[in-house]
């Protein structure tokens, strides 16, 4: 009998999605051109509960935007947590500026406030909060750090759609937030991304930047008042992020769904999950193990039997200071290294079977269970 295999992530595409994209491709075009653009703008902004939204090709275009318009510059230095995909970096690289890497917080796995503080300079201009896997930056401790100091404080949500901070949609508290739709992503558009702000001023700049630098009201034909970018999304990609967001909180419950099932499942093991603070929802947008330090474990013993098994393997993301565009100039915070190591995750998509969820849950226990040698402790959930 033959296994199928098990993705890591897939979208979930239905008819909705496949009948707006046909609209947009038959009727978007000429004075139409935007319809569909401006309607997921608007819906968004309304989701999120903010002033102002522009949909573009990517998060990173987004972020690279925004940065852009606090005037990111080369003397200029960016905190982000060492534990990121590069995206995050990626802008502030190519606004020549120098990123700041710090370590994280061992329960979140997201920025930890203490060392944010500790590395802010007199060159600090902006400190990034990324919302690992969906789990919820310490936004209340981060927000008061920025206030204190003078210094804007971005959410990098791209991970995070569905995710609460006490009442507040994650992306909805900074000075701006980004949001990614990649096919991997809860909901998507294919390649596509979101920036959010309640900051007019902060809106007008991006918004003149995202249309290759005209800015609004121009009335001169292929006039540009600034050197902009190109990140606009498409209308028909527009039109796929209108059904996708009709259906978000579907979307969102199946992968609480799985989930849980997983932490169930697990929860014999030496392991941690992602965790759910008092006051916090979790969009549980990548279900992640991290295996216990006590315990041995090889990650190469676990990505082997995925692939035995026909099971996506993917690693907990690198810290970037181990990578060598970065080594010369960064330290490696421990907590960082440590869990970066020991972490994985699983397989979450919309159509994800129980037995394939259970297949995947059965070749964990066997590795863990043949590491620590022993039946294992309770895990630390």
């Amino acid at each position: 009998m033959t296994t199928s295999r098990i993705y890591y992530s897939k979208p979930s595409i239905t008819p909705l999605e496949v009948g707006y994209a046909t609209q947009a491709a038959e009727h978007g075009w000429g004075e139409a051109c935007y319809d569909w653009l401006e309607r997921f703008e608007q819906r968004f902004r309304e989701h999120l509960g903010v002033r102002h939204a522009i949909a573009t090709s990517s998060a990173t275009g987004a972020l690279h935007m925004g940065l852009a318009a606090l005037g990111v510059s080369p003397t200029d230095e960016v905190i982000l947590a060492d534990i990121n995909w590069i995206a995050t970096v990626a802008p502030i690289v190519h606004l020549a500026a120098r990123p700041r890497f710090v370590d994280i917080d061992a329960d979140s796995w997201c920025i930890d406030p203490d060392a944010v503080e500790a590395a802010i300079t007199p060159r600090t201009k902006a400190i990034i909060a990324t919302h690992l896997y969906g789990n919820v930056c310490a936004m209340e401790r981060l927000l008061g750090i920025g206030r204190k100091h003078g210094i804007p404080v971005v959410e990098d949500a791209a991970e995070a759609i569905g995710s609460v901070y006490h009442n507040k949609r994650v992306g909805s508290m900074g000075s701006f937030g980004v949001f990614s739709f990649h096919g991997s992503k809860t909901m998507t558009t294919g390649e596509g991304g979101m920036f959010v702000t309640n900051d007019d001023a902060l809106y007008e700049s991006v918004l003149t930047l995202s249309h290759h630098g005209r800015r609004r009201g121009q009335t001169r034909q292929f006039w540009s008042d600034v050197v902009g970018f190109k990140y606009r999304m498409s209308n028909i990609q527009a039109a796929i992020g209108c059904a996708q967001l009709e259906r978000l909180q579907e979307l969102l419950e199946r992968k609480r769904d799985i989930f849980l099932q997983y932490r169930q499942r697990l929860q014999h093991l030496p392991l941690r999950m992602n965790p759910e603070p008092a006051g916090t929802v979790n969009g549980y947008w990548m279900p992640t193990i991290v295996v216990n330090e006590d315990v041995p474990f090889e990650r190469e013993a676990l990505l082997a039997e995925f692939k035995k098994n026909e099971i996506d393997g993917r690693v907990f993301f690198w810290p970037l200071s181990m990578m060598p565009m970065f080594e010369a100039t960064a330290a490696l915070p421990p907590m960082a290294r440590r869990v970066a190591l020991r972490g994985m995750n699983l397989p979450s998509y919309h159509d994800l079977s129980d037995a394939e969820l259970a297949r995947v849950c059965d070749v964990v226990t066997s590795v863990l269970r043949g590491t620590s040698g022993s039946r294992p402790a309770a895990a630390r959930l």
